[in-house]
């Protein structure tokens, strides 16, 4: 029987230990390849190149893996990489692609910055069932392997039982050993915000510059929700959606007098 062709991608960079975990975890699902930044491309949400060139150059990385791994590393951003990949140096659709494993949380709001998710969401445009992965822990040197069980089970479910068409899901993993992960839940999106500063400050060459600082303000006590979860021991999974239609106002905009 035919593996599943799993596209993986991410916006640390084809180097950052998180993917370098999630392709481990992936070659025990399927056939895979990577297309990644070729240096961090955090926060750029959904950008794309088009005022530069755009580079691709075929890798064989020396770092635990197999050498027969087809990987691509990209100059451009996360959705530059799955753009690329799908027109150019696939030979085949894939089944699935997986974003990540994303080194710090993508919950709530954050999802609207994410490049790994914009990644997975670029692949769920063009039609293809897509996953985004983020472990609560921004250290370069976090342990990946505690959230390997509950990925290859959300993994194989997608694989098995297909995601919704345009849908894509967001998962957040605690930072927190396997053993005291409690489970899954399916969650909402928790409503949040940050609240944001700029510190300013002076360069040794006497120039001002700005340096983004804030806090992330939790606006929602409800316990359905991916914060939630998170804070009490749980793997999130929020479907998200990329239809931005807010479509409980179409009809009190249509009572303004427009015409």
């Amino acid at each position: 029987m035919k593996k599943p062709l799993i596209l993986i991608t991410n916006d640390d960079g084809i180097t950052a230990p998180g993917l370098r975990a999630l392709v481990g975890f992936m070659k025990e699902i399927g056939d895979i390849v990577v297309v990644a930044p070729d240096s961090p491309q955090s926060g750029m949400g959904h950008a794309i190149t088009i005022d530069d060139l755009l580079y691709s150059k075929k890798m064989i990385l020396d770092l635990d893996d197999d050498e027969s791994t087809e990987e691509y590393s990209c100059s451009g951003t996360p959705a530059d990489c799955v753009k690329l990949a799908l027109q150019e140096l696939l030979d085949r659709k894939p089944d699935l692609c997986v974003s990540g494993i994303n080194h710090g949380s993508n919950s709530s709001i954050n999802v609207i910055y994410s490049g790994t998710m914009s990644a997975a969401i670029e692949a769920g445009i063009e039609g293809i069932p897509a996953i985004g992965f983020s472990l609560c822990d921004y250290k370069w040197e976090a342990d990946f392997t505690q959230a390997k069980t509950h990925i290859q089970q959300i993994v194989r479910q997608a694989i098995e039982n297909g995601i919704p068409p345009k849908v894509v899901l967001n998962v957040n993993i605690p930072k927190l050993e396997t053993k005291e992960l409690k489970g899954i839940k399916i969650c909402r999106q928790a409503r949040a915000n940050w609240k944001e500063k700029f510190d300013k400050r002076t360069s040794p060459s006497g120039k001002e510059y700005y340096w983004l600082t804030g806090e992330f303000e939790l606006l929602d006590k409800g316990e359905d929700t991916d914060e939630w979860a998170l804070a009490n021991g749980f793997v999130s999974v929020v479907p998200t959606q990329f239809d931005l239609t807010a479509h409980h106002a179409i009809q009190t905009i249509n009572n303004w007098k427009l015409n």
